[in-house]
């Protein structure tokens, strides 16, 4: 566990600003907060407000809020952990743990991933050199000349999209491993770096025989995987065309397709996915990601322009793929090929998408093309159309079942697909889509065309029509309390805010912005005033006041420790908080008390107005009781001597 010091230290030395921009190149001055294009979903207008002063960040859109911790969670898929050792490194601290009795086995495991990394990383450097100086290169070259995707440095004649091709083969990390058996073994060694290492990660294989290692990669052009942080943490390599060898005979089976590395310490291939950390942003600016098959369609992709794509690891679509994705975005389009092969990736990737939430569309391309040929042939923008025309993936399986082969099967094949179709519905978790089953119904009923069977056909028990369909399909649907409904009349009604809303927000806004208007006796006096979640809120805030030693040099200021304040605070004003606290109303702290006490007068007029006509129901109750009503005519003259300041 990280101390709390240590937390506290990163987010009070964290230069918010400068982690932000990295990934907001439009953040511009505004005022007391910095203003620019939101990096979590996709605007034209700038919404996104950062306060460096309250090492805060809030969008107005999307309502993404949070500190420097919060944002690299969030932009670059850490954990807190990840996150703040991350902000540590660059702010040059040392990381206090406070279990101490386990720091030394914690120190140890981290010391093994980080030598595991560092070797996967002296791997990808080598296989990109070796693609530059090896005799043997040209079978690499020339796999990328098929695919269009020459490196400037080899190409003859120039071309137009080439520094977006020269881009991808960098972030990509394309490389090549040479033909011989221990190349990568030997430039390990001479490293100084230990095979052990480099067989934990799979690049090295023990020998049968006698000592030593072989590579596992040779003669092949390589991938390398990167996970969101940017580290090294897997290679797949595809292969080439055989090197002609005299007196060698050819293999009796070609070698697979692609070799990935297998699982390690780092690397697990069901929750890890190709290129999410070229993508990740593209992703989020697009709000969906769109997932290919091969390693080939992503560079492809992301050289004509598609950067929001990424690619399972010689896996179907899993649940733990889909659960990174949504860190990212909330929908996906599935770009698989159009052949049997593909239709069968959709149908395994459902599951996993329901169950992570994450809104699926297929996009369906012509038979036996897949996204690299597509987009060569004809260009970006036809595949953007093609994603965009995506269609919803239950449509798109029940379209599979219903495709043209249906009215050729007999009737009993005619009932597995009306089964399978129906199975498709009643396993669908959308309430929206749940209400709609009448809808599905009457169009399979449609599609179908099963008005009547021929005698002798009763046996296979075939619906006469989808009636039975129809009925199985809505009853299903309906259970468990699934079915939408709308708003009751008493839910439906608008309700007024209590009088004195504005006002009390108004005080909490400026103590938000200045909290050390809390140490002032005239803003003291006014608290009284306060109730509910306002009264709440101001509590929150003076319990999470804090020093810290802010500019330069240091000075000791009280700050608020905005994480521990949102987390204390009633949720009805949680949106409230964030938004006050990234984007300040008031440029001073003059103006904010002036604000504030502005307010408060404003609040004690109306809680005396409303105390005068508490004080007119008493009167009209206590009528033929003159001393009642004569204490009461007193008090109501004070309020109303109060109200107008007398």
């Amino acid at each position: 566990m990280i101390s709390p010091d240590t937390i506290a230290l990163v987010r009070d030395r964290t230069d918010l600003i400068a982690v932000i921009t990295e990934s907001v190149p439009s953040l511009k001055r505004r005022g007391r907060s910095w203003v620019g294009l939101c990096p979590f979903h996709k605007e034209k207008t700038p919404s996104f407000h950062v306060n460096p002063d309250r090492g805060f960040f809030h969008c107005f859109g999307c309502k993404e809020a949070g500190s420097a911790i919060d944002f690299l969670m969030k932009a670059d898929g850490l954990t807190f952990p990840e996150a703040v050792r991350s902000l540590a490194e660059r702010a040059g601290i040392v990381i206090e743990e406070e279990d101490r009795t386990e720091r030394s086995e914690v120190d140890r495991q981290k010391k093994q991933r980080d030598d595991l990394y560092a070797v996967n990383q002296l791997a990808a450097t080598y296989f990109e050199q070796q693609l530059r100086e090896h005799p043997q290169r040209q079978y690499a070259l020339d796999e990328l000349a098929r695919r269009g995707l020459v490196p400037g440095w080899a190409r003859q004649t120039p071309d137009a999209n080439q520094p977006a091709i020269d881009d991808a083969l960098q972030a990509f990390r394309i490389g090549y491993a040479p033909p011989g058996w221990d190349g990568l073994a030997t430039f390990v060694k001479a490293q100084g770096v230990s095979p052990i290492a480099a067989e934990a990660v799979g690049l090295l294989v023990p020998r049968t025989s006698g000592k030593g290692y072989y590579d596992r990669f040779r003669h092949r052009l390589m991938f390398a995987v990167v996970d969101p942080q940017g580290r090294v943490i897997a290679f797949s390599g595809r292969a080439l065309k055989d090197i002609p060898e005299e007196g060698t005979p050819a293999a009796a089976q070609p070698p697979p397709k692609y070799i990935n590395s297998p699982e390690s310490p780092i690397y697990t291939k069901g929750s890890a996915l190709f290129g999410l950390h070229q993508a990740r942003h593209a992703i989020r600016q697009e709000e969906c990601a769109v997932v290919v098959e091969g390693n080939f369609d992503v560079v492809s992709l992301h050289a004509h322009g598609v950067g929001n794509v990424v690619a399972p690891l010689g896996t179907a679509f899993t649940a733990d793929q889909a659960k990174l994705l949504r860190r990212y975005a909330p929908s996906v389009v599935l770009l698989f090929d159009g052949d049997a092969a593909g239709r069968s990736a959709v149908k395994k990737s459902r599951e996993p998408c329901m169950k992570e939430g994450l809104s699926a569309k297929v996009a369906a391309l012509p038979g036996g093309v897949d996204p690299d040929e597509y987009v060569r042939a004809h260009g970006a923008k036809r595949l953007h159309e093609i994603v965009k025309a995506a269609t919803g993936m239950l449509d798109y399986l029940i379209e599979v079942e219903l495709d043209e082969t249906f009215s050729s099967l007999d009737a009993r094949d005619r009932v597995e697909r009306v089964a399978r179709v129906n199975k498709l519905l009643a396993d669908e978790r959308d309430p929206m889509v749940r209400e709609m089953a009448k809808v599905y119904a009457d169009r399979l009923s449609a599609r179908l065309d099963l008005h009547g069977l021929a005698p002798g056909q009763d046996d296979v028990k075939m619906p006469r029509t989808l009636r039975e369909l129809e009925i199985k399909v809505q009853t299903g649907l309906a259970e468990e309390g699934q079915r939408v409904t709308g708003p009751s009349p008493k839910q439906a009604r608008i309700k007024s805010k209590p009088a004195g809303s504005n006002e009390r927000a108004e005080i909490v806004g400026a103590i938000l912005e200045y909290p050390s208007l809390l140490d002032e006796p005239e803003v003291q006096a006014e608290l009284g005033l306060l109730q509910g979640s306002s009264a709440q809120t101001v509590v929150a805030v003076r319990e999470c006041m804090r020093i810290a030693f802010v500019g330069e040099p240091p000075t000791p200021q009280k700050t608020l420790d905005t994480s521990n304040f949102l987390a204390q605070i009633p949720p009805a004003i949680q949106a409230f908080a964030s938004r006050r606290l990234a984007a300040p109303e008031h440029l001073s702290l003059e103006e904010a008390r002036g604000n504030l006490l502005e307010n408060a007068q404003k609040l004690r007029r109306i809680m005396l107005g409303q105390e005068t006509n508490d004080i007119a129901r008493e009167t009209y109750k206590a009528a033929g009781d003159w001393e009642r009503e004569t204490e009461l005519a007193r008090e109501a003259s004070d309020r109303q001597r109060q109200k107008h300041g007398l």
